[in-house]
């Protein structure tokens, strides 16, 4: 097993490309131009083919009842169809045609993980001969589509989350709604959620199934959103429809489909429940001036444990998501809270399977033991947390964080989360709220964990903002590297930074800094020589960069 040279990830480019207009002589996709050699790989990709380590989902599901079993195999169902469009959206030729043309089983279940010919975790370069870059605008807008023309196109629901941009027999640019384009699809998704509600234990529950089909047909999901944030008492849960924008990394308006079908821990979410209150009082805390922290964030947020037993779609696409925190919408956050969800057995497949290795090659031997599942999990689920802290909207008048950073706001709203999730650690820890551990535990774990996401390279949200922190906790002077080319964490200077760079980011986002966010990216968006050279010693350890799931109704036996 062999992780291409992250040198080779040109990663500043892949920031500084996000600035560029996709053209059809760059961006060659059509499915003619690969025809003859599309399964032929490029040079270098075969080193790559098994980065991804398989993991089984075989959640028991005996606790649950007849109804709910079988509720479990609908939500999957569904989530199918979700998986299919996502597909389409994400690759602008045919799902069918291009793995047909492919021969060796070990291709066909690399372009299935990273749904299509670009490798996901290594900045979205293609690895089969005949195609040239990925569209930044994926499958939601015409590939020869300009920024400019983008901006001159009058049409209010044109930067709406869940409308395509295509090209009418004139070459004018039109809208065309999700819940027109995938008529189909949807409905059928639709039906299988109402299915679901009437086996439903939990009304709350069957009430957010019945919605969210309607929602799938409608185009209409803030009341859907609302109603989810009412469901409390559910074992089975599932998130699902256009969720998340990573995907479109030209403008990053538009969500992309995807599903999560999930089983609740009940004892670990008792656990969570705490701190779940305190956000008002972190929110006053925050390291940053009063009108950047004037927002009081929603009371009715919830924590909960899960195991995750169906992705599908975006969540599934590239390195698999371990905990959420949605609804996305800015005035549910507001009114409602968002819930946070942490997949444990997720999880806990990336710590055993990955984390630890990185530490045993990266972290000083006297600090390894601070490395524990405990932090991890709480630094993951702070993390979630955190999206509720700090400024959804900007103080200056120029609409949402979201609208004002384009491109930017996802990455730099993973920085966010990540920072301030260290952040509430802290403070819990110092007020007795948080009880598990010691403070070294969460920063040690913390720095494995940048480790870690950093090899997720420059098309990942969670990539880049990793690449900042690292190179800005490197030249706070957060962590010291000896001869060995291990890391040990600096206590001070890590809170130091922690509080410096939370500040920043909490100052671009309540400013709408669209320059100075790219600027940040452009300084610190980047992985260093020394760096790649230290990941390097992680490929030469066949230490995989991230998980893979067998899964579905035959693994749980449904």
């Amino acid at each position: 097993m062999k992780l291409a040279q992250l040198s080779r990830l040109t990663i500043a480019m892949g920031i500084g490309g996000l600035l560029m207009a996709c053209s059809p002589a760059s961006n060659d996709t059509t499915e003619t131009a690969a025809q003859n050699e599309s399964s032929v790989l490029v040079a270098g990709a075969e080193d790559r083919l098994d980065i991804y380590q398989s993991v089984t989902i075989d959640t028991d599901l005996s606790h649950l009842s007849d109804n709910q079993r079988e509720m479990v195999g609908l939500l999957i169902d569904a989530s199918k169809i979700m998986d299919d469009l996502f597909w389409r959206q994400a690759y602008t030729g045919s799902q069918a045609s291009l793995l047909e043309r492919i021969e060796d089983p070990d291709v066909e279940h690399f372009a299935r993980i990273n749904y299509g010919p670009w490798d996901r975790l290594n900045s979205d370069a293609p690895y089969i001969q005949g195609y040239g870059e990925k569209p930044l605008g994926a499958n939601f807008y015409p590939e020869d589509m300009t920024r400019e023309e983008f901006e001159a196109f009058e049409d209010p629901t044109k930067d709406s989350l869940y409308t395509l941009i295509r090209r009418n027999a004139e070459g004018e640019l039109y809208t065309l709604p999700f819940h027109e384009a995938y008529a189909t699809e949807l409905s059928a998704a639709a039906s299988l959620l109402r299915e679901a509600a009437t086996l439903a234990e939990d009304e709350r529950f069957g009430n957010y199934l019945e919605m969210r089909a309607d929602a799938l047909v409608t185009g209409e999901y803030q009341e859907s959103d609302y109603a989810w944030m009412d469901v409390r008492d559910n074992l089975v849960d599932v998130i699902i429809g256009p969720i998340e924008t990573y995907e479109d990394r030209l403008f990053g308006y538009k969500a992309a489909f995807e599903s999560y079908v999930l089983i609740k821990d009940t004892e670990w979410s008792e656990r969570l429940a705490v701190y779940a209150e305190t956000l008002p009082s972190l929110q006053q805390g925050l390291p940053v001036p009063a009108e950047y922290r004037a927002e009081t964030p929603g009371s009715d947020a919830q924590l909960n444990a899960y195991d995750v037993v169906y992705y599908a779609g975006h969540s599934n696409a590239g390195s698999k998501t371990i905990a959420v925190n949605l609804p996305n919408d800015e005035q549910v956050q507001l009114e409602k809270g968002t819930r946070r969800s942490q997949l444990k057995n997720a999880m806990r497949a990336k710590f055993d399977g990955i984390l630890v290795p990185i530490s045993d090659v990266l972290i000083v031997p006297e600090q390894r033991a601070n490395i524990t599942f405990d932090a991890f999990f709480a630094n993951t689920m702070f993390h979630e947390v955190a999206h509720g802290l700090g400024i959804k909207n900007t103080i200056n008048g120029s609409g949402t964080v979201r609208q004002a950073l384009r491109e930017y706001a996802s990455p730099i709203e993973e920085g966010k989360a990540d920072i301030l999730g260290l952040y509430m650690v802290t403070q819990l820890l110092e007020e007795g709220i948080l009880t598990e551990g010691e403070l070294e535990d969460y920063y040690v774990t913390f720095l494995a964990g940048i480790f870690r996401s950093v090899r997720f390279g420059a098309s990942s949200a969670h990539g880049m903002a990793n690449m900042i922190r690292f190179n800005y906790f490197e030249q706070e002077g957060a962590f010291i590297r000896n001869e060995a080319g291990q890391y040990a964490v600096d206590m001070d200077n890590m809170r130091q930074a922690m509080n410096g760079l939370s500040e920043l980011i909490l100052r671009l986002q309540g400013d709408g800094d669209y320059q100075g966010v790219a600027e940040l990216f452009d300084d610190m968006g980047h992985v260093s020589e020394q760096l790649s050279s230290d990941l390097a010693r992680l490929e030469a350890a066949e230490i995989p960069v991230d998980v893979h799931f067998a899964q579905g109704r035959e693994v749980l036996g449904l």
